[in-house]
This record gives structure tokens, sequence and C-alpha cells, in this order.
């Protein structure tokens, strides 16, 4: 167990700049994640800190050693691969084995450190089958038990389920989960899925551009985004345009929109917008009901322009002045399919979200 300091890092391949001045701080014992769009740097921020790239600037501390330059085999950290990376010449003991005679452990340590890993992944028993005679869900656990058993002081973790069919993803993430906490590994993982960090991680990053856009709980970034990209990329979301119509009530500030006026609260606290200075509103579809009369606040008028049902929700999309709007309501006791008539959204004030336009 290990905790992670990062200081001003940069790294930049000729023209691009990667990562731009980041700070960070991982606890010892932390399920943390990093997210984003494509090329926002994520991958890059990993194998900088398992020393697969090195920074142009900036330090990276475990604990209180200074790692920034050291080797990958040198800062005792176990990667995870999207691909597995399993030798398919070899059985499951002698993959998982592989790091262990790298470093020279004695053979009897070998056997039991080994039949450990595999006992952990749930996988005991099964250390003579070949790679081919095992499902997508084993390989993977393979791969996990491959980078427990070199006891790491860190786990990094690249898209590990991206290979895996849906069932699957959520069966191993509740595994990942699991033997982090169990074992208290220290463990970064990159994802583009945003329900695997959500449902596991302790604490996430959402990365833009080589900077960070905003770090925390999921639970505070999902209800909490501080702008437009990251209320848009954790989950779904329906934006209005509107301008701040003066000083706040409390919690909530009215802006002026399209739909007349909204009440609302700030994404960051920390914000304080001027009167008049333009902004987005983010409403999750879930956050709002579909009625047939116009509500006192925070209603969005518009025409159906589609209505699914699932059983457990209904989903509606209101074409409204603004272009189209989620709706997504949950345990539906009835479904709406008139086309013709005007509905409105509503939505509570502490569900409407202010973040800079």
């Amino acid at each position: 167990m290990v905790s992670i300091k990062i200081r001003g890092l940069v790294k930049r391949f000729d023209d691009l700049v990667a990562l731009n001045q980041l700070d960070l701080d991982i606890e010892a014992g932390e399920l943390f994640f990093l997210l984003g769009p494509s090329g926002c740097g994520k991958t890059t921020l990993l194998r900088a800190i398992a020393g697969f790239h090195i920074p142009d600037e900036g330090q990276i501390f475990f604990d209180d050693d200074e790692v920034t330059k050291l080797p990958p085999h040198k800062r005792q950290t176990a990667m995870m691969f999207q691909s597995y990376a399993l030798w398919p010449h070899l059985n499951v003991f002698k993959n998982v084995a592989f790091g262990l005679e790298e470093r020279k452990v004695p053979k009897a340590e070998i056997k039991e450190r080994v039949e450990e890993a595999l006992e952990m992944v749930k996988m005991g028993g099964l250390g003579q089958r070949k790679i081919n005679q095992l499902s997508g869900g084993q390989q993977q656990r393979v791969a996990l038990a491959r980078a427990l058993v070199v006891r790491p002081r860190c786990l990094m973790l690249d898209e590990p389920l991206s290979n895996l069919d849906a069932k699957l993803r959520i069966e191993m993430r509740t595994e990942i989960r699991r033997i982090c906490k169990e074992f208290g590994l220290t463990a970064i993982y990159v994802t583009h899925d945003q329900k695997e960090a959500l449902s596991i991680a302790d604490r996430m990053a959402i990365l833009d551009a080589g900077h960070f856009a905003q770090i925390g709980a999921p639970e505070e970034i999902y209800r909490n985004p501080k702008n437009a990209l990251v209320a848009s990329f954790i989950g779904e979301t329906n934006f209005l345009s509107g301008e701040i119509a003066g000083e706040p009530s409390g919690e909530f500030w009215t802006v002026k929109t399209k739909q007349g006026d909204f009440s609302g609260r700030m994404g960051d606290s920390d914000w304080k917008p001027e009167t008049g200075e333009r902004v987005q509103l983010s409403i999750r579809p879930e956050c709002l009901s579909l009625r047939e009369s116009a509500p006192k606040e925070n209603g969005i008028a518009g025409t159906l322009e589609e209505s699914i049902y699932l059983g457990e929700t209904a989903q509606y999309s209101l074409q409204t002045n603004e272009g189209v709007v989620r709706i997504s309501e949950l345990n539906p006791r009835r479904v709406v399919r008139d086309t013709e008539q005007t509905f409105y959204a509503a939505a509570d004030p502490e569900d409407v979200v202010i973040v800079p336009s």
C-alpha cells in the first residue's frame, strides 16, 4: 500500500502537451479512476506513474520516495493491460509465475505465492489449464493474478475489462474492488466506462486536454459537475442556455432562459458569476418529470417527439425551442404517447445545476 503524490507534471510528445502541470494526491489504499474523452491524457498519466513515460517536468512520489525517473521494475508496481498479454504457450501457473521467476524468487515460494494469487481471483486448482481453454473472464482473472502475485505497492489497470461482455464486466469490476480492498492495494484505473467508475471508484479524476477538469468522489462529480464537459461526460444531461438574473436567494440562483426563469444551484460552490453573465443549466434526464400543466417554476414546454417504454423506465424526447430534451421516468405508472398536446418537463431547483457557458 502506497500513497502517490504528483507535482507539476508535464509530458510532451513533440509539439503536443499531453499532460500540463498536473497536481494530484492519491491516498494509500485508494481505488482511483482516470476518465475522459479519447486523447485527454489519462493513459499517458497512468504510464508516467508506472514508469513507462518519463515526464519532461514535475515530480512523482510514492510515499516520500521520489520515483520520477525510476524504471518500472524498480517502482514495485504491476500493470494490467486491456489485451491481457498472456503467454499462449504457457499454462495458467506459468503465466502467473513469470514475474516471480524473473525476480529469481525461490521455487517453493513461487509455488506458494502463485497458488495464493489464483485463490484470490477464484481460479484455485486451475493452474495446469492452457490459456486457450479459458473463457474471457477466466483469462482476465489470470491477468489479475499475475499482477497481484508480485505483491505490488500500486496496481495499475488500463481499460482491463473492455474486451469482456456486459455481464462479465459487472462481475469482474466487483471482483477487482473486492480484491483491492481486501488486500489494501492502492490502485489506479483507466476506463471509458462511466458506470464502471461510478460503481467502484473511491474517487475519480476527469481529464480534458491534459488538465484535470474535476476530481472528486463519484456522487460528487455526478451531482455537482463544475463545467459542461464533466456534466456531459459523466452520465447524460440536458443543457439550457440563460443568464444570471441577480444575487442568489440562499443556495439557489435565478437564471433567465427562453423557457422563463429557472431556479438552480452552482455545480462549483466557489464560482460566483456576475449578473447578466451567460451560463448553462445542466439537468439530468432522471431529474425531470413529464407533466400536462405548466409548473410554477423550472418548466420546459414542448411536444412529444418519441416515447419509449422499457418496463422499469419510460423515456421521452420533448421537442422544445432549445432543442430536444430527454426525460427518464423510473417505475412509470402510465406511458404518454400524445404527440399533439403541449407537455412540460419539470425539475426541482436542487436538480438544476448551473455551470459556466
